[in-house]
């Protein structure tokens, strides 16, 4: 046999012994990019958590080396504008002032879409309040049944639990312009104020209050929200008439990311663009940190295990 002959054989051998040989595993932190780790910003609230560490998880899945970073809702904009933090996958619009507009039509900052959760903000109540108050839940009906929602220190006028202080005036605004026959009373904490709504639900006493969801307690209890009419482009607050009164202005809830990460991780980016979470998983996982003071990561790890069939496509 020829040398010619020879070579040919084993190189047919050797290419056989490869296709049949098998893949060796990914290594779990091979990161498909960089290695360097991709900084994901920790906010202040706990709904933030899980889904920044459902991302977490997802992330080191795909291969990739994470590391959380602890970061306000406004200092965390300009740090991703300069690359130090690379994503936060829940920003919501109205608590990151001013800067957040200017960055994002400077392209400092990119918002890779929403992250699926629908926020709300404004006045709730408990269902057996409907009774009470015929009409609810249009925001007309409150005055004509103000009363029903009094206590002693505010009667005539209905009572309204408000943000505390600290967090603005958006509800004494409203009440202000549509001249609504309520006294709005500021909350202590938002500890208080569900302490406050809790108690309220165990007695069924009147209540009204500010509140927003997602949020553990809508996982917890039934109640309904004050319906307005619909806002002709931005709903202004401050400046309502009753006739055409739109209450609140809605906020987005965005995937938000540095120019850097989709340089220099494409992957991780294309991953952020299709990461969504519901309002329900949300509330739930809420729950059960809050109120049942079990650990984020292990929250955010059983929602991950619980739903394979959603992420699966997401970490192509």
């Amino acid at each position: 046999m020829s040398s010619i002959s020879r070579l040919k054989i084993q190189t047919a051998a050797l290419a056989c012994a490869l296709l049949m040989a098998p893949l060796a595993p990914f290594p779990a932190h091979a990161a498909p990019e960089s290695s360097d780790p991709i900084k994901l910003a920790i906010n202040e609230w706990t709904g933030q958590h899980t889904s920044v560490h459902i991302a977490k998880i997802l992330l080191e899945k795909m291969g990739y080396n994470v590391e959380l970073v602890t970061a306000g809702s406004i200092p965390q904009l300009p740090a991703m504008a300069k690359g130090d933090i690379h994503a936060n996958p829940e920003v919501w619009s109205n608590n990151s002032g001013e800067i957040y507009p200017k960055l994002v039509n400077a392209g400092d900052i990119v918002v890779l879409g929403q992250l699926g959760l629908q926020a709300r903000e404004g006045w709730i109540y408990p269902p057996y309040m409907e009774e009470k108050c015929p009409g609810l839940p249009n925001y007309r009906a409150l005055y004509d049944c103000a009363a029903a929602f009094a206590t002693a220190e505010t009667f005539p006028n209905g009572r309204l639990i408000a943000y505390p202080a600290d967090w603005g005036t958006r509800s004494k605004d409203v009440i202000a312009g549509i001249k609504l026959p309520f006294t709005p009373v500021a909350g202590g904490s938002d500890g208080a104020m569900i302490a406050e709504m809790e108690s309220a639900l165990a007695t069924k006493k009147p209540m009204l209050m500010m509140f927003w969801s997602p949020h553990w307690l809508f996982a917890k209890h039934k109640f309904n929200f004050v319906e307005w009419n619909p806002a002709n482009g931005e709903c202004v607050e401050e400046n309502q008439k009753k006739e055409t009164a739109c209450g609140f202005q809605q906020a987005s809830i965005d995937k938000v990311v540095s120019p850097a990460l989709e340089k220099k991780w494409p992957g991780a980016a294309r991953f952020m663009r299709a990461f969504t979470v519901t309002n329900a998983d949300h509330e739930r996982m809420i729950l059960e940190v809050d109120v049942n003071n079990r650990k984020v990561e292990d929250v955010a790890r059983e929602w991950v295990d619980a739903n394979e069939s959603k992420w699966r496509g997401w970490i192509k």
